[in-house]
């Protein structure tokens, strides 16, 4: 589990490709420090498993399935990419529950300056609608963002602060391109749960006034 508060910016080194695998290597910094062989490491807000690492670089091996639904596919060697070690049980939690399971890749849509912060317009997949609101929480790249507003046809805006945008891929984001997108969990848990109570179409189901135990 992650928080989103992204630790360092790594640097992608090689990428080769092995049948259905693609390998990428990644230069970090910090996140070296403990990072070994079968360690776990979000990158742009994937989750992936580090295959071998060395005093300032990591692999990782990547599936079909990782490269069809996330937009890691589109890495190519030089790209700028986030990076954050999982969770620790004594550190404060400053972002909020980030899995590393990315919903669907969204885009962006337009990134402007406004005064001293910027903000980020972001196309989602449709499907993910229900799972939005206005001041919740919601991972792009990795990056554990508050949703500002709601705009049409599938987007929503945030405020990305100088610190942000100056320690994530953000410095290096524009128009077009493909971002991560993953919705809070929380949100996700909350709709299994009521589903079996509502009726199909989306209402509360009447419940039996029969007292328990079956006496009137």
């Amino acid at each position: 589990m992650f928080t989103g508060i992204i630790e360092e910016i790594g640097e992608v080194i090689e990428i080769s490709d092995s049948g259905e695998f693609r390998t990428i290597r990644v230069r970090g910094r910090d996140v070296m420090s403990d990072l070994r062989a079968g360690s776990s490491i979000g990158v742009n807000g994937v989750c992936l498993t580090a295959r071998s690492s060395d005093r300032t670089t990591f692999s990782a091996d990547m599936s079909r399935e990782t490269l069809d639904r996330t937009s890691l596919g589109n890495l190519r060697k030089g790209a700028i990419v986030n990076l954050e070690r999982p969770m620790r049980g004594d550190s404060r939690f400053g972002g909020h529950i980030v899995q590393g399971h990315v919903d669907g890749v969204g885009h962006i849509r337009q990134f402007d300056r406004q005064g001293d912060a910027w903000e980020l317009e972001v196309e989602y997949p449709e499907a993910g609608s229900r799972y939005i609101v206005e001041k919740g929480s919601i991972a792009v790249d990795g990056i554990s963002l508050t949703i500002a507003a709601l705009k049409h046809s599938n987007a929503f805006s945030v405020a990305i602060i100088p610190h942000t945008f100056e320690n994530t891929n953000l410095k290096a984001a524009k128009a077009g391109v493909p971002v991560n997108i993953e919705f809070d969990v929380l949100a996700k848990y909350v709709e299994n749960l009521i589903t079996p109570y509502l009726s199909k179409e989306g209402k509360p189901e009447a419940r039996s006034q029969k007292p328990e135990g079956g006496r009137i």
